[in-house]
């Protein structure tokens, strides 16, 4: 997926969905353009500004984003709110960034489509794979020596991962021990409202 100006893309949506412009600097830049800033007055535009903020923040394209909505709406014994943040959140590349193997999502899609990563002792190469409970996350013995991983230890010490998964340092290993739970306060979109856009 290619994104042409992440800076221009946040001002847009009006929050610092890419890694790279959760800074004090943006934060503020984007305080003063705010004063008199065109936002979306109608439902509809509300509604397609959320699901471009959670589109975006996840690094899909229309059409993937599209078929994890439909298939969350069509899920019985649970709502589609919490059906469609599991399923963007068990996607492997997010999980390889949410354990902090790579500072970005695009960083850990791309860790992924060239193979670094292992799940349960398998390689696999498909970003969007759907991780489940009791699963091992861990980075190809013969990817820990590249220059991709030089500052893997230290970088792991830092990193506080979700209450969903737990990370070993002593064996290196990620391990997805639950589901996780959407809080909106937690997020800058709205998944209510982007599941709201797509009934319409």
């Amino acid at each position: 997926m290619i994104i042409k100006s992440k800076y221009k893309i946040a001002r847009r949506l009006g929050t610092p969905i890419y890694e790279k412009t959760q800074l004090a600097k943006f934060a503020q830049r984007n305080e003063r353009r705010a004063k008199g800033a065109w936002r979306p007055k109608s439902d509809f535009g509300q509604q397609l500004l959320e699901k471009q903020k959670a589109r975006l923040t996840y690094s899909l394209v229309e059409r993937v984003f599209k078929k994890y909505v439909t298939e969350a709406s069509a899920k019985k014994g649970v709502s589609a709110t919490e059906a469609l943040f599991t399923r963007l959140e068990t996607r492997l590349d997010n999980v390889v960034y949410r354990l902090g193997f790579a500072s970005t999502r695009l960083a850990s899609k791309q860790m992924v489509s060239h193979g670094h990563i292992y799940v349960n002792g398998t390689r696999l190469n498909v970003p969007s794979y759907n991780v489940k409970a009791g699963d091992l996350i861990t980075v190809r013995p013969s990817s820990v020596k590249k220059p991709l991983f030089a500052t893997f230890d230290e970088k792991m010490k830092t990193v506080k991962v979700p209450a969903w998964l737990s990370y070993d340092a002593e064996k290196k290993v990620g391990t997805v021990t639950g589901t996780p739970k959407y809080i909106p306060a937690e997020h800058p979109f709205n998944l209510g409202v982007v599941i709201e856009f797509y009934s319409r």
